[in-house]
């Protein structure tokens, strides 16, 4: 289907998970969710296609509580939406939890240290890339001490050199060593963002020793990474890309971290699974995933759905 023509509306609800099977998505953007899709609804409507609806994070809870998708992890990864993130976990105690930190390529935007990447994108600065860095990360460690029931996790940090060059790597790493330290400091488990950037990430997570509860979130490596991982405890967890055709390396990490150490994430609004990437994510699209997973390991899907429910409840302790 061409650009013109591609389905912007929302996937079908997938089947619900077994009477008493329930999981939470390790990883999410929902407020992130709502402009997503409001583009969608301009695209589809300027193409004279059907509109798409905007869901609020309300509705988005509800969709995926239906299908036994009882709880998130809200990222806030860019300054303005650390207290975003804060304040859904907030309004939906117990059910919505936050994770903080400046993303790795927003790192190098503070204080405007910016450098093209592989992936050909301008560089574009906005006005709170005004603030230095070190005052960035205060940021985070000043809201993860105010509100200490609802911040569960260091994250997402790490490394992306697709989207930022190998000139600001320096820049990059030093932003993850101040997070693991954060982390270590705070005692909170510490989700990576690792993109075009394995070795990197895992020289520097030995070399200042990892928190003891690492997460690489939407894994993005193979086997033989996957068996560093599962040498020194870390943990993985899979987005809709452990479903893509071509993946087989993330796939076979399933089986090596085995069961007490996978997590399962939406990542949304992005990383749709098969067979809707290219339409909006929410945490309603988590059963998929799992069937994905579950293939991986031919394993029943309630199986592996309970495994990552006790994973991610020992892990940031909800």
């Amino acid at each position: 289907m061409s650009r013109h023509h591609r389905n912007r509306s929302w996937a079908p609800a997938p089947e619900a998970l077994p009477q008493g099977v329930e999981v939470i998505d390790d990883h999410t953007h929902m407020a992130s969710v709502v402009p997503f899709a409001r583009e969608m609804d301009r695209q589809a409507r300027e193409r004279g296609q059907e509109p798409v609806p905007v869901y609020s994070v309300d509705q988005q809870l509800d969709q995926a509580r239906a299908v036994g998708v009882v709880g998130a992890i809200d990222v806030g990864c860019e300054l303005p939406n650390l207290q975003t993130a804060v304040d859904l976990a907030l309004s939906h105690p117990g059910v919505v939890h936050a994770a903080l930190a400046i993303h790795p390529n927003e790192a190098v935007l503070h204080g405007h240290r910016g450098v093209p990447g592989p992936d050909g994108l301008p560089i574009t600065y906005r006005p709170w890339h005004d603030t230095p860095f070190e005052e960035a990360l205060g940021e985070v460690r000043r809201l993860a001490l105010a509100y200490p029931d609802q911040v569960v996790a260091i994250g997402e940090t790490g490394m992306d050199l697709f989207r930022t060059g190998r000139e600001a790597a320096d820049i990059q790493r030093q932003a993850l060593r101040d997070h693991m330290a954060l982390a270590k400091e705070l005692d909170l488990p510490l989700q990576i963002h690792d993109r075009d950037a394995h070795q990197e990430v895992i020289d520097t997570l030995l070399a200042d020793g990892a928190p003891e509860r690492t997460v690489f979130h939407s894994y993005s490596g193979d086997a033989d990474m996957a068996r560093v991982a599962a040498e020194h405890g870390w943990y993985l967890s899979f987005s809709g890309t452990v479903s893509y055709k071509g993946n087989e390396g993330i796939r076979q990490a399933l089986p090596i971290v085995g069961p007490d150490h996978i997590m399962v994430e939406t990542d949304a609004p992005y990383l749709t699974p098969m067979p809707y990437r290219g339409r909006t994510n929410a945490p309603y699209m988590i059963p998929y995933t799992l069937r994905a997973m579950a293939d991986a390991l031919d394993k029943p899907i309630e199986e592996v759905a309970r495994a990552t429910r006790e994973t991610t409840r020992r892990v940031y302790g909800i």
